[in-house]
């Protein structure tokens, strides 16, 4: 067993079993019997228990969101913010799974113009989902929603500290489906989550940080068995000389700030045009001033105590590189919580700006022009999404950025709207959660053909003849011998 504290308080909110090899697979069996029937079930049908599970969410968020909130810290409001989002893509799922993956015919070619063809998309049977804590209700509904709405069945190991989200959302599911294990939960620490990937699962969904990507990658690679990598950011938001400074303080006050900065897509880089550096430095200031991080305020703790010697580490590093903290520093670190923290004249090669620091914390630089802004964005190994704003430069600003997704003008814009697809490359990960891209995720391309009639070209055949020899070789010919 092991015990789930509230971060704020240190009290026990939970005590939850470490489910062993044995028991995950035990699980994984039973989401392979309840495959066959919930895979046989077809888009439609799948979709009316998909849309009476939203019901049931819907209805149940006040106390979901209670069960974030002691668990992680999460104020009630974000919490409320974070299943609404997390609503509207799994209607979008439901909604669409049929258009997307179903039976569609394609066309032929030429020389193959004999042949009807077909393509789909089919289920692995289960998916395994290893989801995080910080956002536990949007992020593993993004991989669960999905691969349900595909056919798949689900098992879900949530992260050790909000086993009771991931619990609450299995029952919730249960009580619309009661007959069939559709949705179920495994909880416990590194160990279950290895057991799930080393499981006779079909794929894995996992969401967390880059390094523990890396060894989920490493424990499915002895079954060959795919993976779906959602990993760490570095996020920037660029500002131009031509912004709008007071949305784009507020963003990234909201982006570096919120869920106490414990956000792979947050704001943790700021670089601002020379020209409105000053200005809006001091709008940023003020308005993350006017925050407090506490037991009722807008910014709650930090969930893993283990993080805050992260955070310490790069304010420190910072400020001994000659950084200066505007707003914050060593001394906003109080237990569990920690006050915004603003750094300016922090080296590019310092460790607030070079690693993810998961923290209420921004740094601030100066820049020339958009293409030193854009230098210093690219120059990291992540790439998980971005902001830019600008009044007239906000698409060629956003094109040259490396990174799966970015908003203009808005935060973090692009992971809101269902119909667009959310990953990162480099080390934020590969593949990608929702929209027509999630759906396919979790499954495979199938193809089929069926004769329609004996070619004139018999081609695969060793009565082929000498004549169709040379009729085909005149047609390659006349096909591909031209440029356009």
């Amino acid at each position: 067993m092991f015990d789930v504290r509230n971060p704020a308080t240190g009290t026990t909110v939970g005590t939850y079993p470490v489910h062993t090899i044995a028991d995950v697979d035990a699980a994984v069996r039973r989401a392979h019997r309840a495959a066959d029937w919930w895979g046989a079930l077809g888009f439609a049908e799948r979709a009316k228990y998909l849309d009476a599970w939203r019901a049931e969410i819907t209805r149940g968020r006040a106390d979901l969101a209670q069960v974030m909130h002691d668990e992680m810290g999460k104020p009630i409001s974000d919490a409320k913010l974070e299943i609404a989002m997390a609503l509207e893509h799994l209607k979008w799922a439901a909604r669409n799974a049929e258009k997307v993956l179903g039976r569609r015919p394609v066309p032929s070619s030429l020389l193959t113009i004999n042949q009807a063809a077909w393509v789909e998309h089919r289920p692995f049977g289960v998916v395994g989902v290893i989801g995080p804590w910080n956002y536990p209700v949007f992020t593993p509904l993004s991989s669960v929603a999905f691969a349900l709405a595909a056919g798949n069945t689900a098992v879900f190991k949530p992260s050790e500290y909000s086993p009771g989200v991931g619990l609450w959302l299995a029952a919730a599911f249960a009580r619309v489906s009661p007959q069939q294990s559709v949705l179920q939960v495994v909880t416990g620490l590194g160990e279950t989550g290895a057991a799930l990937c080393r499981s006779n699962v079909g794929k894995i969904g996992f969401t967390g940080s880059t390094d523990t990507g890396k060894r989920v990658m490493a424990a499915c690679a002895e079954r060959l068995t795919p993976v779906l990598m959602e990993c760490g950011g570095k996020d920037a938001l660029i500002v131009d000389a031509d912004a709008d400074l007071d949305a784009a303080a507020d963003a990234a006050v909201w982006g570096g700030m919120s869920n106490a900065g414990q956000t792979c897509l947050g704001v943790e880089r700021v670089y601002v045009h020379e020209a409105v550096y000053a200005e809006f430095v001091d709008k940023l200031v003020r308005l993350a001033g006017g925050l407090r991080a506490g037991g009722d305020a807008k910014i709650g703790p930090i969930t893993m105590p283990k993080q805050i010697d992260v955070i310490r580490r790069h304010i420190e590093d910072a400020i001994a590189r000659g950084a200066t903290a505007l707003l914050g520093g060593i001394d906003a670190i109080d237990g569990q919580f920690i006050q915004p923290t603003i750094l300016v004249d922090v080296p590019e090669d310092a460790l607030a700006v070079t690693e993810e620091t998961f923290g209420p914390t921004l740094t601030v630089a100066k820049v020339a022009n958009m293409d030193e802004a854009i230098k210093h964005v690219n120059s990291g190994p992540y790439g998980l999404g971005g902001t830019v704003f600008s009044r007239r430069n906000g698409h060629q600003i956003a094109d040259r950025i490396r990174a799966g997704g970015t908003s203009i003008n808005a935060f973090v814009a692009h992971a809101t709207i269902p119909t667009l697809p959310l990953g990162g490359v480099g080390g934020s990960g590969f593949g990608r959660v929702h929209g027509p891209d999630g759906l396919k995720e979790f499954t495979y391309a199938k193809a089929t053909t069926q004769q329609r009639f004996p070619s004139p070209l018999a081609l695969t055949t060793f009565a082929r003849s000498t004549t169709i020899d040379a009729v085909v070789d005149r047609l390659v010919s006349v096909l591909h011998g031209r440029s356009r």
